[in-house]
């Protein structure tokens, strides 16, 4: 696919393996700060889940990477998977599934512009510029209607890929996640945050934690290539637990973890917790950077993934919360990200924090339809946002309002023909 401007050449690829690691990572480098070490975006990352085969044409996930090309220069790159399903996303799309297959119009497979089972927010169309980044939409647009695909999705978007999307056209959804924020004065240590709390959230805090302690848990972290290949074979054993205990094959493989541990291993940081000498829970965190770099500006720790193998009251808050707290005011990282969904993380000061999706539908009828469900949405989110508002865990807040209703769902009234 060629286009004029420039002498631009859009090309599909198959493979993250088709593009050169050190020239997608420069790519991502040259992102607005901060953007360049969220390591879900790095190549290694993509290269990892396409050879461990967890993202996959057997797993739903068909990849295409839609390169943009200067001469023999990589102007502009995006992931894009076609997808057979709406799982591992995170952006719940099973209405518009459900109202297509209703009027017996196929919704499947669709486009997805999105970092396989990660709900972190980031840097989607990279791109040197603007201009580049609007190139890159076109040409996803363009694709979607060759193949005619029903629609495209960009999930977790930053907002120099929203403005892009928004201006080419695109729909924009909203969600609601929740992040720690250690800014200026930072916390001394955990207990100078737990001191910005209300007195409710502090007491809640600390009952949770003397309950861990109190059933002989301790914990212990390893970071990077400190972690050794018997952490990483335990800390899979209980991930896989977790999933499989709720009915379901894990998303990730150990073999893709195991490729995490060779090609990215700066990127985690692992907990573990113990009873009697014997390791019992797990929890693994990203990180946006080594504790020697200067060069992130804002250092992030990510929550991601967690599992035990005994039962232990409110180890999950204490692995999955406290410890990376604790953690990351020891170690100076500015923010910690919870991951998708779950208002209780605000009882922990997590608090929320708008993210934005942005959608393409094929068919007029239907992207009517879902314009004016997401308008109804997003005023929902708004309220949603202002009721959160008042209930801040800090000692600073106002009462709380009532609560919001729930939100409805798209109504597909007109007759698509």
């Amino acid at each position: 696919m060629k286009n004029n401007s420039n002498d631009y050449v859009i090309r599909m690829l198959a493979s993250p393996l088709d593009i050169e690691a050190a020239s997608w990572n420069a790519l991502l480098a040259a992102q607005s700060p901060g953007e360049g070490l969220n390591p879900f975006m790095r190549h290694e990352y993509l290269a990892a889940l396409h050879e461990s085969a967890c993202a996959s044409p057997a797993t739903g996930w068909t990849p295409r990477f839609v390169t943009l090309w200067q001469g023999e220069t990589l102007a502009g790159a995006c992931p894009v998977y076609l997808k057979t399903h709406s799982y591992g996303e995170y952006v719940f799309d099973h209405a518009w599934a459900n109202a297509y297959r209703q009027h017996g119009l196929p919704y499947y497979p669709k486009a997805l512009v999105a970092v396989p089972f990660t709900p972190v927010p980031g840097a989607r169309l990279l791109a040197r510029n603007a201009a580049e980044r609007a190139l890159l939409v076109k040409a996803l647009v363009a694709w979607c209607e060759q193949e005619k695909l029903s629609s495209l999705h960009l999930l977790f978007a930053a907002d120099t890929d929203v403005s892009a999307c928004e201006e080419a056209g695109l729909m924009l959804r909203h969600t609601v996640q929740f992040h720690w924020t250690n800014t200026a004065p930072a916390f001394r240590d955990f207990d100078d945050f737990l001191m910005s709390l209300s007195q409710e959230k502090r007491k809640k805090i600390r009952q949770e934690r003397r309950k861990v302690q109190e059933a002989g848990v301790t914990f212990r972290w390893s970071l990077g290539r400190d972690i050794s290949t018997a952490d990483w074979d335990f800390f899979y054993r209980c991930y896989e637990r977790t999933y499989l205990e709720h009915g379901n094959a894990p998303y990730l493989s150990r073999d893709f973890f195991e490729r995490m541990a060779t090609t990215m291993p700066e990127n985690w940081l692992l907990f573990i917790a113990e009873r009697g000498g014997q390791p019992v829970a797990a929890s693994l965190i990203g990180v946006s950077a080594s504790l020697s770099s200067s060069a992130d500006p804002i250092k992030t720790a990510y929550g991601r993934y967690w599992g035990a193998l005994e039962r232990v009251d409110c180890l999950h808050f204490e692995a999955c919360y406290y410890q990376p707290l604790a953690w990351c005011i020891e170690h100076g990282f500015q923010r910690f990200e919870g991951g998708a969904q779950g208002e209780h993380k605000m009882a922990r000061a997590l608090l929320p924090v708008k993210t934005t999706s942005a959608h393409w539908l094929a068919h007029p009828a239907f992207a009517d339809a879902v314009e004016r469900f997401l308008e109804r949405e997003g005023a929902g989110i708004d309220n949603y946002l202002g009721d959160l508002a008042q209930r801040s865990p800090f000692k600073v807040h106002t009462v709380s309002a009532a609560p919001t209703p729930p939100l409805s769902q798209p109504s597909f009234q007109r007759n698509p023909s």
